[in-house]
């Protein structure tokens, strides 16, 4: 196979040199494959002679891959050339990120070296794909972002998109997080798998004592200054480093941006675009005393800055000092670290590259942003540096609104994509995922089933604001349920009966997350708690990942305790102290048990809530309230014995059943939903099975009850319904699950087999 793939490259290379001396005749000797950084030479001749320099290159490759070919087949029968790891596969001596870009190098034949110094990567060609199998060395470009907080987590995604849409480099984030960020943004990168993507988290908490001396007025806080730190914070071999605040959006590669570098001068350490509003200017209003800048001052929304320049100058004690005189006087910063930066580059001008002021578009009111273009498509950088946002006055803020907002609501999926001419990273799970996918057999009725299982999710946690407790209470209980978007409607009547926290993982596509935070954000009921965690689980596949949904929503409570229920329900009022009470009272932290809310059910949109028990008995009485799905579904909740819970005052225990499906309190570390069951069939009875076969004690809750309120069919009962395929599937998973059951319980697990046996 190895042999085969030799000839192929040795082929295709062969074409590729007679289709650059094509291309070359065409475009004057400009290449179609030229790599950006080797630019266009003004004279005619030069890049002929660059034409037949790299023709020559390609020869001498070609020359090369005949050799390995033929000491391929000089090797033996099996066909497995042994490929020497040369010094060049290694990394440098002492790990070094030298960052020096790869293009001037000679490119290899089986190998995509990533320039960062850190690992230069052996790649097969069979792993690779492009066409003459032939790879340049390609710089990994470092991308340093600050980020605190809910808001900002949620902003620097759209940041994110709009950079892996535009790329063609390999990235590495350094994302310098409070203890929130680093939960989700760790969480959305590992559940993303973008290729090619590297992420390293920083601790803001280890970085604070460099900072907090410094009074600031601008709202970032104390995360405003952090850029300061850098030269610290980041990894001392790191020699060069792209930084970006969180309300940046590309409109451009990434790697133009980097390419800037090499325009630097032997003394500028940092490349910035001009401020474009008269902030430094101190004439925005009478007795505006602004920190020191030169001319108008520089934006620190985009920064270059060369790491290992300014180690050798002292930046550290640099800024220090300068803060220290300033605050003197100015007694605080008012833009955080932009007054600083800028007070430094006064003290010495030669420190700064000007960047044309198209890599920094700021629209902050009052700006001259529309000088830095003359056409749309000169821009690079959009810098939201409003309070406003996109509410900001510009002439061009219809085109920059849209084009933020493609972003925002662009499928983040479709950016998993591998990068042109340069294999993936090595990524365990990924390739473990890969493998599983690729073990699949598809001739198998219920491949679909299993692909589903199998398929990874983006996942954003804490998508709003959520206030963490700093010590729950031993009987706390949240409320955990799923969603997708036609169910929104829920929540604020869910909100109103029930006060504790809650946890609700919502299945949506990046546009139905938009349209939920502005739902959220305009309703009085849900804008006014901090206690209800949103996590956003984004589509992918065609069936509903019920049980991932319920595990996002069950992994990530605080409390001890969870409510185990679906977000069609509406607890009673007051349930949430009831139920704190009889953990309490039933001393549940002694003992494994699961409490069993009864459940209801009205086939009326508008009903006059029970306000107790009494009055719920006096609705079943009447036919405007039914015990739930007994008229579909009674085995789901017989067990409950209803007729027994009429009359009872203290909880009593009921045994288990087949396709019992009860909603429960239970503590946190409950087992996990099963992930194979999704859409719609045996995803809650299989958990109440394994919830038994752990010998968890079913009791079932006196005065307590939940009300189930009607809604249209959803989309996978529809296909259980009329799909037998569809049901076979679902008994296939079914006898499955009661094998693994049976592996992990042993004889215990038996009863449910024969229980399943004797239906």
């Amino acid at each position: 196979m190895k042999l085969k793939l030799l000839l192929a490259t040795v082929t295709l290379a062969i074409l590729l040199s007679w289709l650059y001396l094509f291309v070359g005749s065409l475009e004057y000797g400009r290449f179609l494959l030229l790599p950006p950084c080797l630019g266009v030479q003004p004279s005619r001749d030069v890049e002929r002679e660059a034409l037949a320099s790299r023709v020559r290159r390609v020869e001498q490759e070609n020359q090369q891959l005949r050799l390995q070919l033929s000491q391929a087949q000089a090797e033996g029968s099996d066909g497995s050339p042994q490929w020497g790891t040369s010094a060049e596969d290694r990394d440098p001596p002492g790990g070094e990120r030298s960052n020096h870009t790869a293009c001037p190098k000679q490119r290899t034949v089986h190998k995509c070296e990533v320039g960062d110094g850190t690992s230069t990567l052996a790649m097969w060609i069979a792993n690779v794909g492009w066409e003459a199998g032939a790879l340049w060395n390609i710089d990994l470009l470092h991308v340093a972002i600050v980020c605190a907080g809910h808001n900002a987590s949620r902003d620097v995604v759209t940041l994110v998109k709009s950079i892996l849409f535009h790329r063609k480099n390999p990235l590495h984030f350094h994302f310098i997080t409070d203890s929130v960020a680093h939960q989700i943004l760790q969480t959305l990168f590992q559940s993303w798998m973008v290729p090619s993507v590297h992420i390293s988290f920083y601790n803001a908490d280890d970085l604070k004592a460099e900072v907090s001396w410094i009074p600031n007025k601008h709202y970032s806080g104390i995360y405003g200054l952090m850029k300061l730190t850098l030269t610290k914070a980041l990894p001392s071999n790191l020699s060069k480093v792209i930084v970006l605040d969180t309300d940046i959006t590309f409109a451009t590669d990434i790697a133009e941006l980097w390419a800037v570098f090499r325009k630097f001068s032997e003394k500028q350490v940092i490349g910035l675009v001009e401020n474009q509003s008269d902030w430094y200017l101190g004439n925005l209003w009478k007795n505006h005393k602004p920190w020191p800048a030169l001319g108008r001052g520089f934006n620190t929304g985009v920064i270059l800055l060369l790491l290992d320049r300014l180690r050798r100058l002292g930046w550290e004690q640099m800024w220090r000092l300068t803060a220290e005189r300033e605050l003197m006087s100015m007694l605080s910063t008012s833009l955080a670290d932009q007054d600083i930066f800028n007070a430094v580059i006064k003290q010495d001008p030669s420190l700064v590259y000007r960047l044309p002021c198209f890599w920094n578009v700021q629209l902050s009111d009052h700006t001259r942003s529309e000088q830095c273009y003359t056409e749309l498509s000169d821009l690079k950088v959009i810098h939201w540096n409003s309070p406003k946002k996109l509410r900001v006055k510009n002439k061009h803020v219809e085109f920059f609104r849209n084009l933020y907002l493609t972003f925002l609501e662009y499928d983040g999926n479709l950016l998993r994509r591998e990068l042109f001419g340069c294999a993936s990273l090595p990524s365990p799970p990924r390739d473990q995922l890969q493998q599983a996918l690729e073990e699949l057999d598809e001739d198998d009725p219920c491949y679909d089933f299993r692909q589903q299982h199998l398929m990874q999710h983006r996942i954003h946690l804490f998508f709003l604001q959520y206030e963490f407790l700093a010590l729950p209470n031993p009987t706390d209980v949240t409320l955990v349920a799923q969603l997708s978007m036609d169910r929104l409607q829920m929540l604020e009547a869910i909100c109103k009966h029930w006060a504790g926290p809650i946890s609700l993982a919502l299945y949506m596509s990046d546009a139905e997350a938009q349209q939920f935070l502005r739902y959220a954000q305009a309703s009085e009921v849900l804008s006014a708690r901090r206690n209800v965690a949103y996590h956003i689980v984004y589509k992918e596949g065609q069936f509903y990942p019920i049980n991932l949904l319920r595990n996002v929503a069950l992994t990530n409570t605080q409390t001890p305790y969870v409510f185990l229920t679906d977000i069609d329900f509406l607890p009673m009022y007051g349930l949430y102290d009831y139920l704190r009470n009889s953990i309490q009272q039933l001393e549940l932290p002694q003992r494994k048990a699961a409490l069993i809310v009864p459940a209801f059910e009205t086939l009326h949109y508008r009903l006059t809530f029970p306000k107790s028990k009494a009055e719920l008995l006096s609705m079943l009485d009447m036919g405007s309230l039914y015990t739930f799905r007994y008229h579909v579904w009674p085995k789901g909740h017989a067990p409950t014995d209803y007729a027994k819970w009429r009359t009872a005052t203290v909880p009593y225990r009921v045994a288990w059943q087949p396709d019992f499906e009860p909603y429960v309190v239970v503590r946190r570390d409950c087992p996990k939903y099963d992930q194979r069951f999704v859409g719609f069939g045996w995803n809650k009875v299989s958990h109440i099975m394994e919830l038994d076969a752990q010998e968890y004690e079913l009791l079932v809750l006196p005065n307590a009850f939940m009300i189930h309120m009607p809604h249209a069919p959803s989309f996978d009962i529809s296909k259980f319904r009329l799909s037998a395929g569809y049901r076979g599937c679902l008994q296939t998973l079914r006898e499955e699950f009661h094998q693994d059951l049976s592996r992990r319980y042993g004889a215990a697990a038996l009863k449910y087999l024969t229980a399943e046996r004797s239906l």
